[in-house]
């Protein structure tokens, strides 16, 4: 009843009225057919369980808002051929958008959720401002995947920096050069007539985890980025964990025990630590060729080793504060230490102090950030779209 409840007072309608019927039904098979794809009257019935005539009639109404349209015909023998009918994918588009510290990766996003490619600028080649960065990063999208940008409503955008939504404020931003400390979400609003969410990159890169990597089924991990910078993700019950200030994970700047001096002499900081610099010196180059670097890491045990000597050093706090279900390595350095690596981290905790906690690599593959990004806006995209729904009836 509850449910019932809370669809009739989103569309409007009474409870158990034909109207509210109407919509309950529409909306079903707009669910069934972001699902399952194009569904002819026939299959839609079936899927549903109502007859032909109704199926019928939620296909005219949703056509008749504009969610659907006829994409092709069945043929099943004699008679004439059933008309499929699929989701409009052109009505509401969205672009995810990671900005990174020397490139910007962007994709766009429908209510089908269909590849599109996603491209990369370079950040010298953008005015470094928020509507700057934003602007750049769809049209460039928009023009690789072949999509009109005035289809384009909204935006998700990860970032290397904390985001306080509340306030519209931004810190540690090292890497977004032009980004005022607040307001950045406002002037990317005002500026291109978009729907703007920012988030902190490792919190997208969690959400994706969660829905689609190593920790779909555990019940709370944290995920520990290890790149050029650091970084924790800490999802809680499906709920990720942003502070009251949206600066929860920035474990980058926190002081390193002094048992970090033995493996790096000069640290004050976990980014110290294990940052990009860091590991480039390990793996005997700078910090602009660690990208080149870290395929060395795999099969090189001694360097496994060293890295798990330094890993465990931030995760032992993890353990400590949260008493996770699961460690999830991330990060171009966790991905490319891979299984191995987080054999090794395991071996360096107390078993009897975490006896229910396993550490695996980051499952999400190499767009992990972009990919939080798109879930966000395939389901405000969808959001949207079902709100139409009650203009049907």
């Amino acid at each position: 009843m509850t449910d019932m409840r809370e669809a009739a007072r989103m569309n409007q309608i009474d409870p158990g009225t034909p109207t509210w019927l109407a919509a309950r039904n529409d909306r079903a098979a707009f669910r069934l057919m972001l699902e399952h794809g194009p569904l002819t009257r026939s299959r839609l019935g079936e899927l549903t369980g109502l007859s032909k005539p109704t199926a019928s009639q939620m296909l005219a109404r949703l056509e008749r808002v504009g969610l659907i349209r006829p994409v092709g015909e069945l043929s099943g023998g004699r008679g004439p051929n059933a008309v499929t009918y699929g989701v409009r994918t052109d009505r509401i588009t969205g672009v995810a958008i990671s900005i990174l510290e020397r490139s910007i990766q962007a994709v766009v996003v429908d209510a089908v959720d269909h590849e599109h490619p996603i491209v990369q600028i370079a950040t010298d080649a953008v005015e470094r401002t928020p509507e700057g960065d934003v602007r750049a990063a769809v049209r460039a999208a928009c023009a690789e995947a072949g999509i009109d940008e005035s289809s384009v409503s909204r935006v998700v955008i990860g970032v290397q920096a904390a985001f306080f939504v509340d306030g519209d404020e931004l810190s540690f931003t090292d890497t977004l050069p032009g980004w005022p400390a607040v307001g950045a979400r406002r002037r990317i609003e005002e500026a291109l007539g978009l729907h703007v969410t920012i988030d902190n990159d490792v919190n997208l890169a969690t959400m994706a985890e969660r829905s689609a990597g190593a920790a779909q089924h555990t019940a709370s991990f944290a995920l520990f980025w290890i790149g050029e910078g650091l970084g924790v993700g800490v999802d809680l019950g499906g709920v990720v964990h942003r502070g009251a200030s949206g600066g929860a994970g920035e474990i980058g700047y926190l002081a390193v025990p002094r048992t970090a001096a033995a493996l790096e002499p000069d640290a004050n900081d976990f980014t110290d630590l294990l940052g990009g610099p860091a590991v480039a010196r390990l793996l005997g180059g700078d910090a602009d060729h660690l990208t080149d670097l870290l395929p060395r890491v795999a099969g090189d045990e001694a360097m496994l080793t060293a890295l798990a000597d330094r890993v465990i050093l931030a995760v032992d706090p993890l353990l400590a504060i949260l008493d996770p279900s699961m460690i999830v390595l991330g990060g171009p350095t966790g991905i490319a230490g891979g299984d191995r690596l987080a054999e090794l981290v395991t071996k360096r905790i107390d078993p009897a102090a975490h006896p229910n906690l396993t550490v695996r690599t980051s499952g999400t593959g190499t767009q992990p950030v972009l990919l939080g990004a798109r879930q966000q806006l395939v389901d405000q995209i969808r959001d949207h779209l079902e709100a139409d729904i009650s203009l049907a009836t």
